[in-house]
Order: structure tokens, then C-alpha cells, then sequence
């Protein structure tokens, strides 16, 4: 009897921490069919990563940034512009996908910069590269996974 109590007071512990720690920064969204947290971190570079996202360049791409994202109902967490890449920390409805939203991200930005600084058009043949860097963003690391299932009560213990 008392080895139960233990563990499910441990479980509550357990819970009660996890419900406190994560509850800070772990906002869910839905839509409906999904209630989701996916956060990824998305870096990609201008063409020969040539130094162009200076002289306004800059402030203009995180103005259309953030108009995209909102279009489409991505939220653009951090954004950091620097002269020869972009820094974008956003979170995505996982059905329309990250990889579309990257897409749909570098294909507005770069026809209306190209359109409003023309000087682009004469430096690089394309503003972007083909490629970027994705990673995601979790609420819990591999550690704390890891540690709750090796802590956590199998179903068995509990009859």
C-alpha cells in the first residue's frame, strides 16, 4: 500500500513540475482538426550570400515577413535580419507545413524587394538560394523525455 501511494504521489510531483514549468512558454494553438506547438528555428541566405539586406533592405524584409506570416496564420516569434542571412524563430500549423511557409516566405519577399530596390535585380540573379536550415523548437528537450519514461510507473504497477 505504501509503494502505491509512493508512486502516485511521485506522478503527481512529477506532473504538478512539469504542468508548472512548462505551462510559462508552452502555448498551444488549433485549428480544426489539430491543437498543436510546433516552433522551428529557419535560416536561409541571400544568393552567393552576397551582403544585400542592408542600406533598408533590411527593415522592408521584416516588414514583409511579418505580413506574410499573418496572411497565412504562422507566428513570427524572433526575427533577426543580418546583411548576408535571415534569422527566423516562427511557429506553423503543422498542416500547412513549414516547408510552405519557408517557401511562400522567400517567394513574396523576393518579388517585392526586387520590385522596390531595384539595385537587387543588377547584384545577384535571384535574391535567395535554393536551401535553408530548419530545426525544431520543443517544450521539452530529449533529457526530460528520457527521465519521465524511465521514471514514470509502468500501467501494471498501478493494480
Amino acid at each position: 500500500m505504501d509503494a502505491v501511494f509512493f508512486i502516485k504521489s511521485s506522478l503527481l510531483d512529477l506532473v504538478v513540475w512539469y504542468n508548472l514549468t512548462m505551462k510559462s512558454y508552452m502555448k498551444y494553438k488549433s485549428n480544426n482538426n489539430v491543437v498543436y506547438s510546433c516552433k522551428y528555428h529557419v535560416v536561409w541566405c541571400p544568393k552567393y550570400r552576397r551582403n544585400v539586406l542592408v542600406e533598408g533592405v533590411d527593415e522592408r524584409l521584416k516588414s514583409i515577413l511579418f505580413e506574410v506570416a499573418n496572411g497565412v496564420k504562422a507566428e513570427i516569434i524572433e526575427l533577426e535580419v543580418m546583411p548576408d542571412h535571415v534569422h527566423l524563430l516562427v511557429e506553423v500549423d503543422p498542416q500547412f507545413g513549414i516547408n510552405k511557409l519557408v517557401r511562400h516566405l522567400k517567394g513574396v519577399s523576393s518579388r517585392i524587394l526586387r520590385k522596390e530596390f531595384p539595385w537587387l535585380k543588377s547584384r545577384i540573379p535571384s535574391l535567395w538560394t535554393n536551401s535553408y536550415f530548419v530545426s525544431t523548437v520543443g517544450g521539452t528537450t530529449l533529457d526530460v523525455v528520457l527521465f519521465q519514461l524511465n521514471t514514470l510507473p509502468s500501467p501494471i504497477s498501478y493494480r
